[in-house]
């Protein structure tokens, strides 16, 4: 589970242009190991500024996602693909199990799928699974025998989803999506490049580095979403819908990251730039040593900031989906929000900490989110009113 199309890109080094989609798996490497360069001397008296721009959108060739998927006149990209033929009471079955997936794994965020219509509901769930199942090649228990043969081997199983091939029955309902759906299968593809990118680099050099990865692991999961959530009738520009769910997703992944800071060195992995953990004095050995400085405290200040830079941009689009399904969309961004303010109550001790929002707080937040959504209904019907 980002900023305007037009944001500039920020390029810090050859090793640090940004990456087109053509050339990624050529030019991200392994950061040499084991630790940052030499230590820059920290400046506490001077306010220590990070870079929001992530890789331009027209180098990840969002566009052409955005107008495949935009397609207002036809119900979907179905044509596109192979009409898929499952007897009901399979496809039924394949949905109800992607409903149980989700609503174990993902309870807050199932909760606020119930708002939806029943087909909305179902290609939400069909989708998170899919998600879930990629993250679990490189994370989960049997990512002891991840190579690059069983991701490619992924790929091709997403190809055959997309024409109407299902390998099994959580596939299935995924081909009943994406033909139910104006889903294009680039965001999907971008994904498991992220996975690829996580099984041979465990260092990020610098913020543009790490935008793109959290885009391809995170990002793109809003870009499949918003076809399914639909668009509130009115809204000016589609743009900025696609713009605020790149947003939640870079927000979301930025932010486990900043909660995960502690169990990722012990996996020798880190996710915070480099160039940044030595622009305030820092390098790896400060998070492998598990110690909270004023320094590393000074730190994550700008790093949460950040990380909530990204959610605020998000809030304008995503009060321009459908009614029905802003509920869980806010209730993602209000939890997420949750888990920087408990970093913060930690005392930014991520190292030896893990943030948590307790059951009781994601429940009242449920209806805050609500709240939250039904006030943004009357500012979308005077939309509505003014391009009519």
């Amino acid at each position: 589970m980002s900023l305007k199309f037009s944001l500039p890109v920020i390029r810090a080094s050859k090793e640090a242009t940004a990456l087109s989609h053509d050339t990624v798996s050529i030019k991200y490497g392994v950061t040499q190991l084991p630790f940052a360069p030499t230590k820059t001397k920290y400046k506490p008296n001077l306010k220590q500024e990070l870079s929001k721009c992530g890789v331009s959108h027209t180098e990840l060739r969002l566009k052409e996602i955005v107008d495949k998927q935009s397609q207002v006149h036809t119900l979907s990209l179905g044509h596109l693909w192979r009409k898929p033929e499952f007897h009901p009471m399979f496809l039924e079955e394949s949905y109800e199990r992607c409903r149980d997936i989700c609503a174990e794994y993902a309870k807050t965020f199932y909760l606020g799928t119930l708002l939806m219509t029943e087909e909305r509901q179902k290609a939400i769930w069909a989708i998170y699974v899919w998600c879930r199942r990629t993250d679990e090649l490189v994370d989960g228990p049997n990512a002891i025998h991840m190579s690059a043969v069983v991701l490619d081997r992924w790929e091709e199983r997403l190809h055959d989803i997309f024409n109407g091939r299902p390998y099994d029955m959580l596939d299935a309902a995924l081909t009943d999506t994406v033909y139910k759906f104006p889903i294009d299968i680039k965001p999907f593809l971008d994904m498991i490049e992220g996975m690829r990118m996580d099984t041979i680099k465990s260092r990020y050099q610098n913020f543009q580095e790490l935008y793109l990865y959290c885009y391809y692991v995170a990002g793109t999961v809003g870009l499949m979403s918003v076809p399914v959530m639909g668009v509130a009738p009115g809204s000016p520009s589609i743009h900025n819908i696609y713009d605020a769910a790149l947003c939640l997703g870079i927000g979301n992944q930025l932010t486990n990251i900043l909660r995960d800071v502690g169990e990722d060195t012990l996996r020798g992995r880190v996710y915070l730039p480099q160039d940044e953990l030595a622009q305030f004095g820092l390098c790896d050995e400060d998070l492998f040593s598990r110690k909270v400085s004023d320094r590393y405290r000074e730190f994550m200040k700008v790093q949460i900031e950040r990380a909530r830079f990204y959610f605020k941009q998000a809030e304008e689009g995503a009060s321009q989906l459908d009614k029905a399904s802003r509920w869980p969309v806010w209730s993602s961004m209000l939890l997420y929000r949750k888990i920087l303010d408990a970093i913060e109550d930690n005392d930014y001790n991520n190292l030896t900490k893990r943030a948590y929002v307790g059951r009781t707080k994601k429940i009242l937040m449920l209806p805050l989110a609500y709240t939250r959504t039904l006030s943004l209904a009357m500012p979308n019907l005077n939309l509505a009113l003014r391009y009519k």
